[in-house]
């Protein structure tokens, strides 16, 4: 019989890590779920549903050290948080750059470090991050969140490789846009929302992949799976990608 596996959800609070961490949460003789997030209220949802939620900010080194000093060896860690700023580079402040390039890239990389001893001692567990297409195919106003997130690839692709022979798991999650809060957050103006209104992925759909992976660990996931051709494209004809992505993207 396989035991329990003990799962750490970042970004519990809203967006994919909320609607995961709920999925995972129908399924408690198969999952122990940790969540952490800065949203009291959601946080309390997640308990009520039999999570042990944690309130965290990951950017907050005392804060990680914390919350992994409470809950012990983690089988699955599920990297969701995230934060974006859509505008021109040279209109973004610095407290939104340093904001995406830590929540984004240092902490889950901080995070990772880690978690992976225990890993390592135990032979086995599963690191997936909430990556995007925007670290594949960058598009105009998201500059440094392409950054992050290209960044995100990055660090993935060499970690697999690194620790493949202790018997661990990395997977990255590459959604398109996603119908959630967090693109009213990332642009004010909700053109962007216009721009790609019809292409919005459902939180749902994104949960249930990432589900699928805990369930059949595979190297990357890209949504919708058109996402994989759009990429391939962009490796061979990156100036008529750039070209269609500068027209739909800079409507005013």
């Amino acid at each position: 019989m396989n035991k329990r596996k003990s799962v750490l959800v970042t970004g519990a609070t809203s967006g994919v890590g909320y609607a995961t961490a709920m999925r995972l949460l129908s399924n408690t003789d198969q999952y122990t779920v940790y969540a952490t997030g800065r949203a009291q209220d959601k946080l309390w949802e997640l308990q009520n549903e039999g999570a042990t939620a944690i309130p965290a900010d990951m950017t907050n080194t005392e804060d990680m050290e914390n919350l992994l000093r409470q809950i012990g060896p983690i089988d699955i860690v599920i990297f969701s948080a995230g934060v974006g700023h859509f505008e021109a580079a040279h209109l973004l402040a610095d407290e939104e750059i340093k904001s995406m390039l830590n929540t984004n890239v240092i902490a889950p990389i901080e995070l990772t470090k880690r978690v992976l001893p225990q890993m390592i001692e135990q032979r086995e567990g599963h690191l997936i991050y909430i990556g995007s297409q925007a670290g594949k195919v960058a598009t105009p106003k998201a500059s440094v969140y392409a950054a992050t997130k290209h960044a995100l690839i990055g660090y993935t692709n060499a970690l697999r490789m690194e620790i493949a022979p202790h018997g661990i798991h990395v997977s990255a999650i590459h959604p398109g846009p996603i119908d959630t809060p967090f693109i009213d957050g990332a642009d004010k103006t909700g053109n962007y929302r216009l721009s790609v209104g019809r292409h919005l992925l459902q939180v749902g759909t994104v949960a249930d992949a990432v589900v699928q992976t805990i369930q059949k660990p595979v190297r990357e996931i890209n949504l919708p799976g058109v996402m994989g051709f759009t990429s391939k494209l962009y490796a061979i004809a990156p100036g008529v990608v750039e070209k269609v992505g500068r027209k739909y993207f800079m409507k005013k």
